[in-house]
């Protein structure tokens, strides 16, 4: 293809032909993709369409039922139309076997989204044979209806637009359909319109879409393709390839894999990806721009879709998960310029990533229900602001802990009840020192966030959450494939990250020091007892409550409180019950031995003044250092604390009171909210940016186009090693 023709928004790095080593990695890249089964067959894509005719003949039928109840007229009632668009990874032709469908469903003006599409429609499908774990999704950023239609999975979407009746062959790339529609309208529409701007602004389609599925495949295997869980979705994979295919025209897809590595290994973030200049219209909707909008301002990682209005459609991603990706491009790239001097094959680039052995601490988020139709519901809700836990760590911390939540879910088997797991990896900020951070006591934190899992509209009994602190040793077995943990990597070689220890003297040391402390903790193994305090497996049971104005012990006994196995613990460690939803709930200690949950106050994530970066391992105790509490008196006679602002400092460690609350009324029934008092001027859950970071290094011309100042790194140099 001749690179005459621009794309994009600057002209392309490279307009260089393929080599025939190109061709012979693209060659082996295609094998290894068809050997991985990353196509669907054409059974299942003839399935697919089936689903789609299907589908599409219901929500007629749909909307000419809604017609003929209002009494309109008999011609209204013939011409009532809806239609079915698919949008997505299966209308971008890069969806793989098993993949779901994303379809919006456009209806004339009278019929409504809340009532029409999620109680009608909702009703109808629940009552097919053909459908199965139907889950609606209201309060969604995109209102959604997930459900299976013949085993295969639709996202649906509605789009109710300013028409009486719906032409069959309504064109929804027009900027008339936005007339008179509400943001959720237009941001349900924004997914096909988007989906048919990517094809036009890409110089090959099917490069296009092969590097997509490549690229694709490889998020998933990272654990980083999930934009619920804070990292990116399909749209945006196939945003960040369309860009560069556009700076890369004549390449293939095995050049363009490793120049996508090359390329966001070095953006400079938060610099926008952008397919296109971002266009205005008299329509008067917001587009993406922290010029004008402060909450732009805010945003990590943006990747600004084409159609109008231009939208961030990352938002999703945090301080912490853009880490995370930035890391894992870094690694990519890596793996990519080994393979370019034949010194790694492509299933080198595409291990799968050992969440489990990255991190010495853990976040377990459980959520468990009464069967497996409320479990499915209740899931879609807890996933939908998981993210916010993510944030709220971040704030409360001031960045100093970061998390990586993984995306992958977990049953366990050993519960009686359905249920569902997620973990969340926990490690200080590199390069802090340990007085800056030396614990981290983010109860009141997971307690917000649980507050606002509980105000959840379609709660029912039997739906809870618990959320716990658990160390690498502790970590269940049913999150590893054989059931049984990995032998450990060695310390001198990060095999997640492929980083080897930059100063072998250092490595030296602290492997010398390890030592040391090993032969101490044996020596004190003889002779102290034991009270290792051990993660105890969720129980679906509810813990019983105990009685405001009984204590589990005597106060004078619990004075003293020390660090074990990561917790702050007593002698008897005490920890919170779990929050009741029905009715008022009440926050009330329970004694360890009655208990089975290892619940949120039970979670304290505690720092030293080590040199290491990561969280200390409660099998080393010669890195705790000091983090005792002496002498915690509360105010009563009992085990309450009668403190104003619902927690005590002591020793920069927040104790809270068992018994302090605040209702709050909430669709007819009663919560308790436990406040937690902050300090930090942000807006939402997002901490404003300063946007001089937008503005640096050329990011705005002349013209008021956003650009990325890398086109002259990327040029031929001996920094890369090789001619781009």
């Amino acid at each position: 293809m001749s690179g005459s023709l621009r794309y994009g928004i600057n002209k392309p790095i490279s307009v260089a032909e393929p080599t025939e080593a190109d061709f012979q990695r693209n060659i082996e890249l295609e094998k290894f993709l068809i050997d991985s089964s990353l196509d669907a067959s054409e059974e299942e894509d003839a399935k697919r369409k089936e689903v789609i005719g299907q589908l599409d003949q219901i929500v007629k039928a749909w909307v000419k039922q809604l017609t003929c109840q209002r009494r309109y007229t008999d011609q209204m009632v013939e011409d009532a139309n809806a239609v079915i668009f698919t949008f997505g990874s299966y209308r971008l032709g890069a969806h793989g076997p098993g993949a779901d469908i994303d379809a919006l469903c456009v209806g004339p003006s009278y019929v409504s989204r809340e009532e029409d599409f999620f109680i009608i429609l909702h009703d109808i499908l629940a009552e097919m044979e053909e459908v199965s774990e139907l889950q609606p999704i209201p309060d969604a950023h995109v209102p959604v209806m997930k459900f299976k239609f013949q085993g295969i999975s639709i996202d649906l979407l509605y789009a109710s637009i300013s028409l009486l009746v719906v032409p069959e062959d309504i064109d929804i790339s027009q900027m008339s359909v936005l007339n008179n529609v509400d943001e959720q309208t237009v941001r349900s529409l924004n997914g096909c319109r988007v989906a048919d701007q990517i094809l036009k602004h890409v110089p090959n389609v099917e490069h296009f879409r092969m590097t997509l599925r490549c690229l694709k495949f490889w998020a998933k295997r990272r654990g980083v393709y999930s934009n619920v869980t804070g990292f990116l979705g399909g749209v945006n994979w196939a945003l960040l390839v369309a860009r560069v295919c556009q700076l890369y025209p004549n390449a293939i897809p095995s050049m363009l894999v490793s120049r996508f590595f090359r390329v966001y290994t070095q953006w400079r973030w938060p610099n926008p990806v952008m397919l296109c200049p971002i266009e205005e219209d008299e329509l008067g909707f917001s587009v993406w721009d922290p010029r004008k909008n402060p909450r732009d301002r805010s945003h990590h990682m943006p990747i600004i879709t084409p159609a109008y209005p231009c939208m961030n459609s990352s938002y999703n991603v945090s301080l912490s998960t853009l880490r995370v990706m930035t890391e894992q491009f870094e690694w990519g790239n890596r793996i990519c310029e080994e393979i370019e001097l034949n010194k790694a094959q492509w299933s080198a680039l595409f291990e799968p990533y050992l969440f489990f052995e990255a991190y010495k601490n853990y976040l377990q988020v459980d959520i468990v229900a009464a069967d497996a139709d409320d479990l499915l519901t209740w899931k879609g809700w807890v996933e939908s602001r998981f993210r916010q836990l993510t944030l709220k760590i971040e704030r409360d911390t001031n960045g100093l802990l970061q998390c990586h939540p993984y995306p992958n879910e977990y049953i366990d088997p050993s519960k009686p009840c359905p249920n569902s797991a997620f973990f969340m990896g926990l490690r200080r900020k590199e390069g802090v020192t340990g007085k800056e951070c030396q614990q981290f006591d983010i109860r009141g934190t997971v307690d917000n966030f649980r507050e606002e899992i509980g105000m959840y509209m379609f709660w029912k009994p039997g739906m809870d959450i618990y959320v716990s602190h658990v160390r690498r040793r502790q970590l269940p077995s049913f999150v590893f494939p054989d059931g049984y943990k990995r032998p450990r990597p060695s310390r001198h070689f990060n095999e997640q990250a492929g980083k080897p220890c930059e100063d072998a003297k250092m490595c030296q040391s602290a492997s010398s020091g390890r030592h040391l402390k090993r032969e101490k903790e044996h020596e004190m193994e003889e002779v102290r007892p034991d009270k290792s305090v051990k993660r105890a497996s969720i129980s679906s049971e509810a813990p019983q409550p105990v009685s405001p104005g009984k204590t589990t012990g005597d106060s004078t006994n619990n004075s003293e409180v020390m660090s074990s196995g990561g917790h702050l613990v007593s002698e008897k460690d005490t920890m919170a019950a779990h929050m009741q939803l029905d009715g008022i709930a009440n926050h009330e200690s329970v004694a360890l031995n009655e208990q089975k949950c290892t619940l949120v106050d039970d979670l304290s994530v505690i720092n030293n003044e080590s040199e290491s970066s990561e969280l200390a391992e409660p099998s080393k105790p010669g890195l705790l250092g000091r983090c005792e509490i002496h002498s915690v008196d509360t105010v009563s006679s009992g085990s309450l604390l009668n403190v104003k602002g619902m927690a005590i400092k002591v020793d920069q460690e927040l104790v809270k009171p068992c018994n302090q609350m605040t209702v709050v009324k909430v669709a007819g029934r009663e919560y308790e909210s436990k406040s937690c008092t902050q300090n930090l001027s942000c807006e939402g859950d997002d901490c404003v940016a300063s946007l001089d970071t937008l503005s640096e290094n050329g990011c705005l011309n002349s013209c008021e186009v956003f650009h990325n100042s890398l086109t002259e790194e990327l040029e031929p140099s001996s920094t890369l090693g090789a001619t781009v």
